[in-house]
């Protein structure tokens, strides 16, 4: 145990219904869905997330936050504005809304909200020619996108590409972008929830009413100049982004010794199986489709087993 009365947590996600959802979330990733909707994410890291272990048992982070502040946050990080970072599952089995997300001083000056939305997606599963949008064409205007959304025909100017399992996609802020069906992805983003969507493919809600669109702000947030490239990385470290980073750890019997530099870690196990300890005690064990957390004011942590691990942390 550390001075502070933290240790490794072993979380419970909150679960969300989408209308593009469907069960890979229990299929792949083992986790109880508690009725028959179309379930499209788990929320792994977030306030909303409850510690399953320990003393702590039952508390949401968001309230842990509050409580313990920088022992869990970090230094960096206001325990007011909650975890700066949120990680999900998502199981995509139809195209998700058209979207953009604005960046911190847009998210400021339009919602009065601390962040805005920069995320990364690594691809766990991809069903043949499945796809993602990852912007428009070139030489788009926002005249022309504007146009394309009233005439309900914004997929003609779309940018399409195909992804496979393993590949990671990088997502500034301002990025308009979709996840298309068939797709079972690990998000690692900033905390926040303002999403733009400006088109919904003409489908209705759950509820049997159109969804809302955000036309006018994701007009003025979207970044027509440049588009994301899809990579399929070749070494451990996934993502080295302006908020976060991501590593693909391999276990395979190995033992990996990190040391946390005052960040919180997220450990999401993928495959098989994980063992965590802290100074040789205070260990945890994570199953395909669990997560823990390393609180930032452990100093280092051991992790070993015969699994994968996805490790996120802040930048």
């Amino acid at each position: 145990m550390t001075t502070s009365a933290l240790y490794p947590f072993k979380l419970d996600p909150a679960l969300h219904v989408k209308v593009w959802g469907g069960r890979r979330l229990a299929a792949m990733m083992r986790k109880s869905l508690p009725t028959a909707e179309p379930y499209g994410e788990s929320w792994e890291l977030h306030d909303t997330a409850v510690v399953a272990n320990g003393p702590l048992q039952g508390n949401r982070l968001g309230d842990l936050a509050r409580q313990y502040g920088a022992d869990l946050l970090g230094a960096s990080n206001d325990p007011a504005e909650g975890f700066p970072l949120l990680a999900k599952l998502i199981d995509a089995a139809d195209w998700l809304s058209i979207q953009v997300h604005p960046n911190d001083e847009q998210a400021q000056a339009l919602e009065s909200e601390p962040r805005g939305k920069t995320e990364a997606w690594v691809i766990l599963h991809a069903e043949p020619g499945a796809q993602l949008v990852i912007g428009l064409r070139m030489g788009t205007s926002r005249e022309m996108m504007a146009e394309a959304i009233q005439r309900n025909r914004l997929e003609t100017l779309l940018v399409y590409v195909e992804v496979k399992t393993g590949d990671v996609l990088y997502i500034p802020a301002n990025t308009i972008h979709a996840l298309g069906p068939g797709i079972l992805i690990y998000e690692i983003q900033q905390a926040s929830d303002v999403t733009y969507r400006l088109y919904d493919w003409g489908r209705l809600g759950l509820d049997g009413q159109p969804r809302e669109l955000h036309i006018d702000k994701g007009l003025q947030v979207a970044n027509l100049e440049s588009l994301p490239r899809v990579r399929q990385p070749k070494n451990e470290l996934l993502v080295d982004g302006e908020y976060f980073r991501a590593w693909r750890h391999e276990l395979a019997g190995k033992t990996f010794n990190i040391e946390t530099g005052g960040r919180f870690q997220s450990l999401t196990c993928i495959a098989g199986s994980a063992q965590v300890a802290v100074n040789g005690h205070d260990e945890i064990s994570l199953n395909k489709g669990e997560t823990g957390l390393i609180p930032a004011c452990i100093p280092a942590f051991v992790m070993r087993g015969k699994g994968t691990v996805l490790r996120s942390c802040q930048h």
